[in-house]
């Protein structure tokens, strides 16, 4: 466990091969305990994995055959409020598709999981408008711009 109680592993070769991932990571989780007011003592794992992994929990645990960007699978107690996986092919997929920064979009899926774990969803409009609205915030304190407006490139890598 670290200091800060947020565990990043890397399983996969489908992910950028960059030094700041972890940061980001780590940042972005971070930032979304603090934005929703999360107990100090939080703790979370990120795996950063590949699609066939992904895919294999989807399936397994939603009964989806197919991978995506980001699962959550919330924790049974405090301080560990679960983890989630992100799919590196994916991830990158969305990014270029959506003309968004690799990092821009690892951010803004750390958010929405980390958001997640704690509680939060989007099955209901107002539900979603809630999320939607923390999860812009959030990003905006990391210098990354409103994921769901169509100009919503941010800054480089």
């Amino acid at each position: 466990m670290t200091d800060d109680g947020i565990v990043v592993l890397a399983d996969g070769t489908e992910w950028p091969d960059s030094p700041h991932l972890e940061g980001w990571c780590r940042d972005a989780a971070r930032a979304a305990l603090a934005g929703a007011g999360a107990p100090q003592d939080a703790a979370l794992t990120v795996l950063l994995t590949d699609d066939a992994t992904v895919r294999d929990l989807n399936r397994r645990f939603r009964l989806v055959d197919r991978p995506t960007n980001v699962l959550a699978f919330v924790g049974e107690g405090r301080p560990w409020i679960g983890e989630m996986a992100l799919a590196g092919a994916t991830v990158g997929r969305e990014a270029a598709e959506q003309s968004k920064t690799f990092r821009a979009h690892l951010c803004h899926l750390v958010v929405h999981g980390t958001l997640h774990l704690l509680g939060f969803d989007h099955r209901m409009d107002g539900e979603a408008e809630r999320m939607e609205a923390l999860e812009t915030s959030i990003l905006e304190g990391l210098a990354i711009t409103d994921p769901y407006r169509p100009d919503n490139r941010g800054p480089p890598l």
